[in-house]
């Protein structure tokens, strides 16, 4: 459920290519001058940047992370170990690994003309930092803004804990406000975080911006830092109690083991699941966010979130489970859940976006407002 996003951004001789992992809703950048590369946020499965760079003719030299991720366990290492690329993390985040340590304002020099300067974003993090990317003396390629300045939103402040996501949401304001006044209109922007995960404070769309038109568009821009904070922390949704696991285990990496033998789960399309319910009574599930649910669901749906599926099972009809998100992998963690509590259960491996052309009648927030 992996891909290589056919986006790239080419600005001189830098090239830029997304790495998306649709199913966590984030992205990694390798960027390179075809014969050195530097990749940005990589996820675990470092295979893909290796693979990007070696068809480019170019070894990577320099890897960085704009923060300690709560979403996903990063390649980085793992990528830097591998190829012998610098591995640069905040100075500040305490980690158990070998790194170099990077501040705001620093400078690293990746081959003859690319230039990397460290601009320090506190806001999904108290430690969070952007890159921004020059190829030629006075133009930037691109700013790499990880969970801090997405498409239309920003990162959320909140995954650190309730007692902080105040003040984190007000340092939010002000790096975004940094990023604006600091880089031209015209420098792309490419963030980690947003495209459906749940470390973006508000859905975040589109496949490309730039500074100017994050200017126009995004409310952290638009809205004083009063209002954006109180706007921004009325509207968060919840996240996954995983979250929270990985942030205490950064750099502390623990082995989980289980005590049952792995299973299989039937896996199943939308068509399939339109079908099936033609001729006989299923129970679809729904474990997408409440603000996915609230813009369309799957008429006779039950909508329970993933995150707090394990805790609502025993609200669940008897009988057998479909179950459903957005494009297949919080269902196959749902179904998992529901198999090991001994129930029937099938995972929709396909997008919500082709559940209406396999026959399946959808209520919109509109048509479930006129209905009330």
């Amino acid at each position: 459920m992996k891909r290589e996003a056919g986006l790239a951004a080419c600005a001189a001789a830098t090239e830029i290519v997304t790495i998306d992992t649709p199913v966590l809703g984030d992205r990694s950048y390798l960027a390179t001058d075809g014969r050195v590369a530097l990749v940005v946020d990589p996820q675990r499965d470092i295979n893909r940047a290796l693979a990007l760079a070696a068809a480019r003719g170019a070894a990577i030299t320099h890897v960085f992370e704009t923060h300690i991720h709560n979403d996903y366990v990063t390649g980085g290492l793992a990528l830097a170990r591998q190829t012998g690329a610098a591995y640069h993390v905040n100075a500040a985040d305490e980690v158990a690994f070998d790194r170099v340590p990077v501040r705001d304002g620093d400078v690293i020099a990746v081959g003859d003309a690319m230039r990397v300067r460290v601009i320090a974003t506190p806001g999904h993090t108290f430690t969070h930092l952007s890159y921004a990317l020059a190829d030629a003396p006075g133009r930037l390629a691109a700013v790499f803004t990880g969970g801090s300045l997405l498409y239309g939103s920003t990162g959320r402040p909140d995954l650190l804990g309730p007692a902080h996501k105040a003040v984190l949401a007000s340092a939010q304001h002000a790096s975004a406000r940094r990023l604006a006044a600091e880089l031209p209109d015209g420098t792309p922007v490419w963030p980690t975080h947003g495209f459906g995960s749940f470390c973006s404070a508000t859905p975040s769309e589109g496949a490309a911006s730039t500074i100017g038109q994050e200017k126009r568009v995004n409310p952290v821009l638009a809205l004083d830092e009063e209002t954006y904070v109180a706007e921004l922390l009325a509207g968060l949704d919840a996240y996954p109690a995983y979250y929270a696991e990985l942030a205490g285990a950064a750099g502390t990496p623990r082995e989980r083991t289980g005590g049952r033998p792995p299973a299989s789960i039937p896996i199943a399309s939308f068509a399939d699941l339109a079908a099936v319910r033609s001729h006989r009574p299923v129970t679809v599930l729904d474990v997408r966010r409440p603000l996915e649910w609230a813009g369309s669901h799957i008429e006779g749906a039950l909508h329970i979130p993933l995150h707090h599926l394990r805790s609502r099972i025993s609200e669940i009809p008897p009988g057998e489970i479909w179950v459903h998100c957005r494009s297949g992998y919080r269902a196959v963690v749902g179904a998992s859940l529901l198999a090991a509590a001994g129930r029937a259960v099938v995972a929709v491996d396909d997008e919500y976006a082709s559940a209406a052309d396999a026959g399946l009648r959808l209520v919109t927030a509109q048509a479930a407002g006129r209905a009330a």
